[in-house]
């Protein structure tokens, strides 16, 4: 259904939220005061007890002690604990309760279990007015606030059809940034955004903090966005509220109730309220079922239960998904113990700092120091040690006869409900120390967390994942996280360090058994050999499976490893290529990257030509000290102490190689910008540019900072999955996908990522890779082509200004948001605005080498937008922020039919310096058409025109500006000075423009003129317009008696003064905001309500 009108898709939401669950009634229009009144009332008869309020309600005194209460809080973080709390204290002040004055008495106000009956109460309030926080501003009134117990915790900003959802956001994010989430409304916990056709959930960030990154799509078991925006008029709005028959809706009771009180997470690392994303929700959901479901009277037939394993991508927030598991499975008490195995001890003390700080109050989450501790831990019975974090090393040490450990003991603790959550289980599991912990503990139930699950085709040990842990709970894929934006898709490159043809010509002449293609053709039978293995359609570079499943093994199966080894020019050519890429892949240096080696020798090799070819880069090496050293004369001991003492000098540290661990650590503090690196991003002296590695930092480590991987060794499957996904950790537009550079048996490595991105997608392998830059460029190309037809159909072809339609506007505006997406990926992929054609390589695999002779012939793509048509259309969006300024309404109105903002704008983009466009051509231009003019040339007309079709370069005002001072120069009433340019005219004609209008304002008003210019000189805002009581000193600087006379003069009649000083102060307010304007214009000049309420 199109719903045309936001009010009625209001009352069709309110409606429908009723059908749902929230059945205690609506609370139409009110006041923050009416919504006082209202949880007073609630609390009473929740609370009436003889022990708490008995028959005395709350007086108002009490309840300005609970809001004091939030106001001290503040923050969502804090003030999710305080609404999770249960109760609060109040110290009774009505003196009729003559047993309970002047006592604290604790109030239940929420309770996460008591859902859907008991005292629970479910309302709707209908726009609420949120009042004002600074004097400057207008009271606003939300949409839809949803009241559990009496507490706005779910905020919903509606919009209706064919208005974008980001104006919903936009709007709550406004209202933060003013301050109307105050007193009781700084309880709201969830913001919801919605249309009829698309809808957004985010936790309550804090003001300036929102970050649409984190506003969520709800979707179904199979990761379905349910009201996606992929299915208009289709009425999933109904199914996002109330659920399918699959899926709970997230607006539904007992969805919202569970939603605040189970699904949220307070983080006091990240310092910032969290919320489950919808696969997290069903994940969590799904284990704390099986546990609920668990017969734990009968015995196993085989030692250790399996539970079953979740498969969510690396970077979609598994940890947070098996904390919130485990305390799901502790807070129902369905386990007594409830044990995180973590595969290498420095991860699990990274997690037991994450899930203490993801912990709430109630909460405990204990570590373990040593084996001796976690036995404590295990045996304790105290509710606090429930949850535990561990090493899978530690745990294996629990078994008998080892450490003070019996059978006996071993034997009571299972009889006791332990359940185990294994994280990383793809790589911790297939070992005997897993065994040895399932045979210790047999009746313990058994899950797993992974992003790549050992699976059919990559068996180990001849087990899967499911083998180990049983069936796949729930599984989002990384083609559904590259989907959701929650990580970055891939553009991986095939990189050939030597032609193939010499490859195969070198294969040949070994299997024919002669030096060279004439001895090989002079003799029959090894010509027959020699031919077989130069001819590609009988042996491929890279190993092939038929039709039939046999293995074909390719040219690069006969390579030895001297092909690529320390003494090959394959070293030296991988360097190259990485310098080569270096400056472009990194942003100059903003970006950090890997390179992974194939063993410790040439991980010390590609160190040491680093620093003899590029020894300004910050290049370290990463591998662990304890490998053995067979292979190579690669002294270990000598290598370690160079790049340890390298590493000192470069960053003023002390390590030595008894330290090693915590040079690794501070290794990943400072590729990843952490704690104490978190500053360095405008430092780059303290930056890392490339860490070397073999196996290290290949899993488990996370870094938005690091964008490419530099790849020189031979991995499958998981490993590449694991591999690639270190690059793909969001950051913003200048890193829109992970970089990948293959070098070594290109061919080989390309079957193995195809085979792993087919098995670890979910059916979706094309969503992994990105365009390549020709089809990037193709891609602008289509959505310029668009632009232009949008222009030149509303009669704009020379893109001096935008298209007068919304309509048009708006197309502009998606299609120019799409063409600059495009671009970003193309500038790192090396496209620049000086290259006029790109080659298509036509069998559209990845880019190799240009000496590559085994790919057919290159189509050229040209591209068809310049840079100074670009950066044209990027002044036009600017432009579309112009005139969106905060409009009032009367409170019946429905504000957002209002036409003027419903642009889908993206604030990034402002940022594109729009003063590159070329001046000199424009100014260029102006002397030929004033030369044309003093000589009264033939050719003046057409000079003229030239001139104004360069003015598309220019702003609305700045075009206006230089008709002015052209018709100023025709008329004779300007002598143009030598050596001034157009655009120097165009600047002194804004400042004297300027000029008069402070002139204006201060002789019609009588107000300070250096206030006034001091405000014009800064960025205003309706937030900081009265910061320092500025504003108000302007305000009191006004002459009433001028600005009396001025407003009578324009309205033909007497004021009071009263009014005056209101029409004074809005036309100040609009003044200082707008950075100026004619206030004798009549459109300026006309009163506008102060009274007025946006919607």
């Amino acid at each position: 259904m199109i719903f045309d009108s936001e009010s009625v898709f209001e009352e069709n939401v309110i409606t429908v939220l009723k059908q749902h669950g929230w059945k205690d009634g609506v609370l139409r229009y009110p006041t923050e005061r009416d919504l006082l009144d209202n949880w007073k009332g609630i609390l009473y008869r929740n609370n009436n007890d003889i022990d708490r309020l008995g028959k005395y309600p709350l007086t108002d005194g009490e309840m300005t002690q609970i809001i004091e209460q939030i106001e001290t809080l503040r923050t969502p973080l804090a003030l999710n604990s305080f609404v999770n709390g249960r109760t609060v204290s109040i110290t009774r002040d009505n003196k009729e309760d003559v047993a309970h004055f002047g006592k604290e008495v604790s109030l239940y106000i929420y309770d996460r279990k008591e859902i859907a009956g008991g005292k629970s109460t479910y309302q709707i309030a209908q726009q609420p007015v949120y009042p004002a926080k600074n004097k400057m501003l207008n009271s606003r009134r939300g949409d839809l606030v949803l009241l559990i117990n009496g507490m706005p915790l779910i905020h919903i900003e509606l919009k209706k059809s064919g208005i974008p959802v980001s104006q919903a956001t936009n709007q709550i994010e406004k209202y933060a940034h003013e301050g109307v989430f105050t007193g009781l409304f700084r309880l709201v916990q969830i913001f919801v955004a919605m249309n009829p056709d698309d809808a957004v959930y985010f936790a309550n960030p804090g003001v300036d903090k929102f970050n649409p990154s984190y506003y969520f799509h709800w979707a179904d078991y199979n990761n379905e966005p349910i009201c996606g925006g992929q299915n208009p008029g289709k009425d999933e709005w109904k199914l996002f509220i109330g659920g399918t028959s699959g899926t709970a809706g997230l607006l539904s009771i007992p969805m919202a109730h569970q939603l605040i009180g189970f699904y949220t997470i307070a983080d006091s690392a990240d310092g910032c309220l969290k919320v489950l994303r919808s696969y997290q929700y069903i994940a969590a959901n799904a284990i704390s079922d099986v546990v609920r479901k668990c017969d734990w009277e009968q015995r196993p037939a085989t030692p250790g239960r399996p539970g079953g394993y979740v498969w969510h991508t690396t970077g979609s927030g598994k940890t947070m998904t098996s904390f919130k598991s485990a305390q799901l499975i502790a807070d129902s008490h369905d386990a007594d113990k409830v044990v995180f195995l973590m595969d290498r001890i420095e991860l699990g003390t990274q997690s037991l700092k994450e899930y203490r700080s993801f912990a709430d109050s109630e909460t405990e989450v204990q570590g373990t120091e040593n084996t001796g501790v976690l036995r404590d831990k295990l045996n304790s019975t105290n509710v606090n040690d429930t949850l535990i974090v561990t090493s899978i090393q530690k745990m294996s040490n629990v078994k008998a006869g080892e450490r003070g450990v019996t059978q006996t003991w071993l034997d009571q603790l299972a009889a006791r409900r332990i359940v185990f959550i294994v994280d990383e289980c793809h790589r911790s599991t297939f070992g005997d120390m897993l065994q040895d912990i399932r045979r210790s503990f047999p009746n313990a139930l058994f899950f797993g967390f992974t992003g790549t699950p050992i699976l059919d085709e990559n068996q180990k040990k001849n087990s899967t994942t499911a083998m180990v842990f049983g069936r796949c709970l729930h599984r989002y894929s990384i083609a559904d996280g590259i989907r959701d934006h929650n990580v970055l898709g891939f553009d991986p490159y095939m990189v050939t360090t030597y032609k193939d043809s010499e490859v195969r010509r070198a294969v040949a002449l070994d299997k024919a058994k002669v030096e060279s293609t004439e001895d090989a053709l002079a003799d029959p039978v090894k010509a027959k050999v020699f031919q077989h293995y130069m001819d590609k359609s009988e042996v491929p570079m890279g190993p092939m499976v038929d039709g039939a499943g046999n293995r074909i093994s390719g040219i690069e199966d006969f390579l030895g490893r001297d092909q690529y080894g320390i003494d090959s020019p394959h070293p030296s050519m991988v360097v190259s290529d990485i310098l080569e890429q270096f400056p472009v892949l990194s942003h100059a240096g903003k970006f950090h990257a890997l390179l992974a080696a194939s063993s410790i020798p040439e991980a010390v090799n590609y160190y040491h030509l680093f620093k003899q070819q590029a020894p300004k880069l910050h290049v370290t090496a990463l591998f662990d000290p304890n490998i053995d050293n067979n292979e190579g004369a690669t002294d270990k001991e000598d290598a370690l102490t160079e790049i340890i003492t390298d590493y000192n000098e470069a960053f003023g540290k002390e390590f030595v190689i008894p330290t090693w661990p915590a040079m690794k650590k501070d290794i990943s503090s400072r590729l990843s910008h952490k704690s104490p690196y978190g500053g360095i991003a405008t430092n780059r002296s303290q930056q890392l540019d490339l860490l070397i590695v073999v196996d290290q930092m290949l899993t488990g480590f996370d870094s938005k900072w690091v964008n490419t991987l530099y790849l020189d060794k031979i991995i499958d499957y998981e490993s590449i999955i694991q591999a690639f996904s270190r690059t793909n950790r969001l950051f913003g537009p200048d890193k829109p996908f992970g970089v990948i550079r293959y070098y070594r048996k290109p061919y080989t490595m390309h079957g193995f990522i195809e085979a792993a991105v087919k098995l670890y997608s979910g059916d979706r392998p094309l969503d992994l890779f990105v365009q390549k830059l020709p089809a990037n460029v193709k891609s602008m190309d289509t959505r310029y082509r668009e632009i232009l037809d949008v222009f030149s159909d509303s009669g704009e072809s020379d893109l001096m200004q935008l298209p007068e339609s919304v309509e048009a506007r708006r197309k502009f505006a998606k299609e120019f948001v799409e063409l600059n997406r495009y671009l970003e990926a193309a500038k790192v992929q090396g496209f620049d605005w000086s290259t006029t054609e790109y080659k298509v390589d036509s069998t559209d695999t990845d880019d190799t080498n240009e000496d590559n002779d085994e790919h057919g012939e290159s189509e050229v793509v040209r591209p068809q937008i310049d840079e100074r048509t670009y950066l044209i259309l990027a002044q036009r969006y600017k432009e579309l922020f112009d005139g969106n300024s905060d409009r009032g309404s009367d409170p019946d109105d429905d504000v957002n039919d209002n036409p003027e903002a419903p642009y889908e704008l993206d604030g990034y983009l402002t940022e594109i310096d729009t003063g590159l466009i070329d001046t000199d051509y424009m100014n260029a231009n102006f002397d030929k058409w004033l030369k044309a003019l003093k000589e009264n040339s033939p050719e003046l007309a057409e000079m003229s025109a030239q001139l104004h079709r360069s003015f598309a370069a220019l702003s609305r005002d700045e075009q206006r500006l230089a008709e002015l001072f052209l018709h100023d120069v025709e008329r004779g009433d300007v002598e143009v000075e030598a050596g001034m340019t157009l655009r120097d005219y165009i600047t002194r004609y804004a400042a004297r423009e300027k000029n008069e209008q402070v002139d204006k304002l201060v002789d019609r008003l009588g107000v300070n003129r250096s206030v006034v210019e001091e405000f014009l000189a800064k960025r205003i805002d309706e937030a900081n317009i009265n910061e320092f009581g500025r504003f108000d000193a302007l305000r009191s600087s006004l002459d009433v008696q001028r600005a009396k006379a001025f407003f009578e003069q324009h309205d033909h009649k007497a004021l009071p003064v009263f009014k005056v000083r209101m029409r004074a102060t809005n036309m100040l307010k609009r003044f200082v905001l707008m950075g100026g304007f004619d206030i004798d214009d009549t459109d300026n000049t006309d009163g506008q309500s102060e009274t007025k309420n946006e919607h």
